[in-house]
């Protein structure tokens, strides 16, 4: 009912606004028009001479100004309005023509007996263009002045009333059912739920629950699908806006706007308001910048709604941003959101828990272990988790089967990992090569196994900017790495530009090792610089400033020290390197074997490469603590 009456209530003032200005300008126009019609009139001239005869001929004749200096004797009449001319001829003929004022000519043609009047009226499209562009600036005024009046009565409430929340008058449909992944937010937030069901048990103690919930992680960890879930949990109406909403180009809007949802929940207490990317309008405020006072109004106008005089108003309000670090203190002060629930990405149970729950969704087959995909997807949200089996269903219909199958699950994750595949048409040296770099990567990957993700599979496919990859499948999340797992995966990233030296010599290397030795000195700097990893740098923190894409220098370190960290940093990588190549060289025949096995099929299982680098007998792992060891410093 609240819904439909703003609605209603809406749809009248606008009905009534546009009736008001379509009135004003019908009388505008009319007035105009009789002004123009009342107002022509003659202004005859000092060389004005008696009155000429009168014609009924209907059809002007039309002279150039030309005509009207060689025909001056034969005219009788003429009346001037700017620059068109019009009268009769002495034998009663009606003329019209285009003249250029000129006073030596109007003289010529009194002189010779024509009888000259000037209209000096103006018509109505005159009036038009001088006083409509003044009335309607009066009109704007007069309206911005009794909006201002009015305050949030006037312009602002009208233009709030265009209410940006999407309103529930009812119990929501998601609930904590339909929220897996993060159990442990989910206990987190069961208070406010059992507060807005039995407000009485608190109460009774004198508890105080808080007014304020403030949901941050990364996009795509289910922040609203969660606020969502609380308020279909308890029951209660949900009130939903984004931060962007409370902004306008009229100063005082978003005031109004926030004024104007609060008004609305606290009509229908107790229940969830929920404004979404709340760093839009709750930004840290500045001490030394006035280029942003309606943002910081707004701001002002949201903390005295949730802090104010009135302390038990029934809302719970559930902000969710992706950038808490840039909210105002004064926002996330006890009283105000005095909960901040930080949403993680999800770990291998959760990420399993929310497989589950899309899956029910849609048709999966039975060669389908939803536990390894899981495993294969570390670091991927929620959202990536649905849209992964969404991209698999679509493969599954373009392929012609009714159920999704692990082809598809494969496919999907290829495209969202590396992109599309691509079509383009290589040389037969690039796509030998390139078999040689996967080949390198594979091998050395599995010579790590023992400390490292074993393989899932190997690549020669393109896809995206990316000629071919090597996938690492996790068994299970880590947390840390030690430093003989830190080594083995330098080796393991640079093992591919050991293969293209090995093979085809140190003059034939190319760029494709480009992500490689990047992700290799991002790995290695951070073990340096942050981990502590580095027994010549030590135990100091050595952060490196990036700012708009730009890295400048070390911070809290001075040259000598950056110095230090740079040929640190290459060391680790050369010796990773040299280890990559050792490993390949003392094992040619078994790297080149599997080289020709990629060309040959394109795409290696796991399996099938463990098979071919250890035997068929050979178990899934094999050592190579001594290296690892050996390289550590």
């Amino acid at each position: 009912m609240e819904k439909q009456q703003n609605k209603r209530n809406f749809s009248k003032s606008r009905r009534d606004g546009a009736s008001i200005f379509a009135i004003i300008f019908a009388l505008l126009f009319i007035a105009m028009g009789v002004r123009g019609f009342m107002g022509a009139g003659t202004v005859p001239t000092s060389a004005m001479l008696p009155n000429g005869i009168n014609t009924t001929q209907t059809k002007p004749v039309e002279l150039s100004f030309s005509d009207v200096l060689r025909r001056g004797k034969d005219i009788q009449t003429m009346t001037i309005h700017g620059t068109d001319a019009t009268g009769t001829m002495k034998d009663g003929t009606k003329y019209t023509a285009t003249i250029t004022y000129d006073p030596e000519l109007l003289s010529k043609l009194a002189a010779n007996g024509t009888s000259i009047s000037i209209d000096a009226s103006k018509g109505t499209m005159e009036y038009l263009g001088t006083w409509f562009p003044i009335i309607i600036s009066l009109l704007f005024l007069w309206w911005l002045f009794r909006g201002m009046r009015g305050g949030a009565g006037g312009i602002t409430r009208g233009l709030a009333q265009q209410n940006p929340t999407k309103i529930t008058t009812g119990k929501p449909k998601t609930t904590f059912a339909d929220v897996a992944g993060i159990d442990s937010e989910k206990q987190e937030l069961m208070e406010v739920v059992d507060f807005l069901k039995n407000k009485e048990k608190f109460t009774a103690v004198g508890a105080r629950v808080p007014r304020g919930v403030l949901l941050s992680g990364e996009p795509g960890t289910g922040k609203t699908l969660l606020a969502r879930a609380i308020a279909g949990e308890a029951n209660v109406p949900f009130f939903a806006a984004s931060g962007s909403d409370f902004s306008g180009i009229i100063v005082g809007l978003g005031v109004a706007k926030i004024k104007e949802i609060f008004e609305m929940a606290k009509r229908n207490a107790p229940c969830i308001l929920f404004i979404d990317e709340i760093d839009a309008i709750g930004q840290r405020r500045s001490t030394g910048s006035y280029n942003d006072q309606d943002r910081e109004q707004t701001l002002n106008q949201l903390l005295i709604e949730m802090d104010g005089f009135a302390n038990d108003t029934g809302i719970i309000v559930i902000g969710a941003t992706n950038r808490p670090d840039m909210l105002d203190s004064a926002l996330l002060r006890p009283g105000r959101f005095d909960r901040q629930v930080y949403i993680e990405l999800p770990d291998l149970a959760g990420r399993r828990a929310i497989l589950d729950l899309y899956a029910k969704k849609i048709k999966v087959g039975d060669d389908v272990n939803i536990q390894d995909v899981a495993r294969g997807t570390t670091g991927f949200s929620g959202a990536d988790l649905e849209n992964l089996l969404n991209e698999a269903a679509l493969h599954a219909v373009r392929n012609g089967r009714t159920a999704i199958a692990h082809a598809d699950i494969e496919e999907a994750r290829d495209k969202i990992l590396m992109g599309p595949r691509k079509t383009r048409k290589m040389r037969p040296e690039d796509i030998k090569l390139t078999a040689y770099h996967e080949a390198g990567h594979a091998f050395v990957s599995q010579m790590y196994s023992d400390i490292t993700d074993p393989i899932h599979k190997a690549t020669i496919v393109p896809r995206g900017r990316a000629l071919g990859m090597v996938q690492h499948l996790p068994i299970d999340d880590k947390v840390s790495m030690t430093i003989a797992e830190v080594r083995a995966n330098l080796s393991i990233a640079l093992a591919g530009r050991s293969a293209e030296e090995v093979f085809f010599g140190a003059d034939k290397i190319t760029t494709g090792a480009e992500s490689d030795i990047a992700m290799a000195t991002r790995l290695a700097r951070y073990s340096i610089t942050t981990a502590g990893l580095s027994p010549r740098v030590g135990l100091a923190a050595i952060n490196q400033i990036t700012n708009f894409g730009r890295s400048s220098a070390l911070e809290s370190a001075s040259e000598k020290t950056a110095e230090l960290v740079d040929n640190e940093i290459k060391a680790w990588l050369d010796t990773a390197h040299a280890d990559a190549t050792k490993l390949l060289v003392k094992n040619k025949k078994v790297v080149e074997r599997l080289a020709n096995e990629l060309l040959t099929r394109e795409t290696l299982t796991g399996d099938e490469i463990r098979e071919i680098i250890c035997g068929k007998k050979a178990t899934a792992k094999k050592a190579a603590k001594p290296r690892a060891k050996k390289n550590a410093k």
